[in-house]
């Protein structure tokens, strides 16, 4: 049975209570999750004790929601013996004979902070997570660091180093490249995310325990991609402000088939403590009800489109200018070519099919990372909507209509309740105005909010064509086949005598008159005067 999320908070807090003890002391058992309570001022004591000879090092890590806990090896912390922030670690390398270690906790925040803390062991051929650290302060750093924004979410961690035997001399990072170094370690990093809205800090603690030790990593999380020693440690994702994201670095030896974990961290990709803009409210007032006027126009495009031709017009050419600017809206209202609405309609629907294709998993292949190789296959998936639609312009417009119209439903929904649809339209439009972003892995979670959304869509796609359909079937067709609407100019042309352009002159006499005027303007003009000589 699922217990609700205020019984599990009391359940944590209890847990932690008893953790912890009034001494600030908490017996840990390698392997084992507990609950802790931390505050500023009585740091807690964390011990480990009867560790087994053949462990040669220990990985104790605490995590926390939204304060920042400090670990350290010290009761008083420096910069070269503690880390701070919501997901630290430390790693132990253990000395010959020894059998207890202990670390010192204590959160930044005044008031009681609920965390979670675990110690994991490893052994003498399992790699070193952050063992070849040059970039920050521990002299062993297995912590990976993130930083975010809105549009992108950034995770960095030190190299691994290989394993050894306690009472060893570490083996040396720079030692070369060969099969008997550290480049023979690869990186599989790994994503995990938390249940869609829910911002609950028990939860992240039930979740965070699946992303610490390696089978359950493997077991859990989505692996984005594989780093050697070759690649940077740097990899960016796309940000899904509201949704909790959990990553983790597996290094494993290709040599000796060990493997050992980093420390995960977690994100949401917004602040707690913002007064705008924070996770529990992601969409400002003035964002909301654009996408709700948004929404009404959609509806009114999925159901009415197609019997107010002129009015979808201007609001899809609006969104192809918008999107594109392909072609210019102004121009079309000279000239009101229907092959031009079409394709304007046509490329309306091929770029949401195109950002459908690239929302999957197709999008996330390393080959798409450059621009010149990813616009041109967007480009060319686009285009085959109107391409194949172009013999079929009263389909195309009653899809476009149907499935455009229903979609701008979605992106209304996503400003009161996440959901991972909206960034079908969402992730294109950050590579469009970010130079950077191609870098970034775009995957996102697809959980039960998003099936129910994806099913309403779906009905309103459908409901919207076939509405439609049974509304004009005993209509006449329209927009007209461009080829249709020349070929019958041509025949009225040539049957009707009545029709000026029936008695329009051959081609042949009409390039000959116009030689002839162009002749004349270099002639000379003769005076109107006596020209011939007077009689004697």
């Amino acid at each position: 049975m699922r217990l609700p999320p205020c019984v599990l908070l009391l359940l944590g807090l209890a847990e932690a209570l008893r953790g912890a003890g009034a001494s600030g002391l908490l017996e840990l058992s390698l392997g084992k999750f507990r609950n802790v309570l931390l505050n500023q001022t009585n740091p807690v004591e964390a011990v480990i004790r009867n560790i087994a000879s053949n462990v040669t090092v220990v990985i104790f890590q605490v995590h926390a929601q939204q304060n920042s806990v400090v670990i350290s090896f010290d009761k008083n912390p420096s910069a070269n013996s503690s880390g701070t922030g919501v997901d630290k670690g430390l790693i132990s390398i253990l000395q010959p004979q020894q059998t207890v270690c202990s670390w010192y906790l204590q959160s930044l925040d005044a008031n009681q902070v609920l965390s979670t803390a675990i110690s994991i062991p490893y052994m003498e051929k399992d790699p070193i997570p952050g063992g070849c650290n040059l970039e920050f302060d521990l002299e062993v750093d297995p912590n990976i660091y993130l930083d975010y924004t809105l549009v992108d979410t950034h995770i960095k961690f030190a190299p691994a180093n290989l394993g050894y035997a306690r009472g060893a001399n570490p083996p040396a990072c720079d030692s070369g490249t060969g099969q008997n170094s550290r480049w023979r370690l690869r990186y599989d990093v790994y994503q995990y995310f938390l249940p869609e809205n829910n911002l609950s800090d028990m939860v992240l603690m039930s979740h965070i325990r699946k992303m610490s030790e390696v089978q359950s990593i493997k077991a859990n999380g989505v692996k984005m991609l594989t780093l050697t020693t070759d690649d940077k440690t740097s990899v960016y994702f796309s940000s899904l402000p509201g949704q909790g994201v959990i990553y983790n670095v597996i290094v494993w030896d290709t040599l000796w088939n060990s493997s050992a974990a980093y420390i995960p961290v977690h994100t949401y990709a917004c602040s707690f403590v913002d007064l705008v803009d924070n996770c529990s409210s992601l969409s400002k007032l003035s964002t909301k009800i654009f996408f709700t006027v948004l929404a009404v126009l959609g509806l009114f495009t999925c159901f009415f489109g197609h019997r107010f031709w002129k009015t979808v017009r201007l609001i899809l050419t609006a969104v192809a200018g918008i999107i594109g600017g392909l072609l210019l809206v102004a121009s079309w209202w000279r000239f009101g070519s229907v092959l031009l609405c079409v394709l304007l309609i046509g490329l309306v629907l091929g770029f949401l099919f195109s950002s459908m294709v690239f929302f999957s998993p197709l999008g996330d292949y390393r080959v798409f990372r450059d621009d010149v190789v990813f616009w041109v296959t967007f480009s060319s998936v686009a285009l085959m909507i109107p391409v194949l639609f172009v013999g079929c312009p009263r389909i195309l417009n009653l899809l476009a209509c149907g499935i455009v119209g229903s979609y701008s439903v979605v992106l209304a929904i996503a400003c009161y309740v996440y959901t991972s649809l909206a960034y079908i339209t969402l992730d294109l439009l950050r590579r469009i105005l970010n130079d950077y972003f191609s870098r970034a892995y775009t995957n996102v979670p697809f959980q039960t909010n998003d099936f129910i959304i994806l099913a309403v869509w779906i009905m309103l796609a459908l409901s919207g064509v076939t509405v439609q359909l049974r509304r004009e079937r005993s209509e006449v067709p329209f927009p007209p086949h461009p080829y249709l609407i020349w070929k019958r100019e041509r025949e009225r042309r040539s049957t009707n005598i009545l029709d000026p352009s029936h008695h329009i002159r051959p081609l042949r006499e009409r390039i000959h008159s116009k030689l002839l005027q162009i002749k004349e303007l270099f002639q000379k003009e003769q005076s109107a005067g006596e020209r011939t000589p007077l009689l004697l």
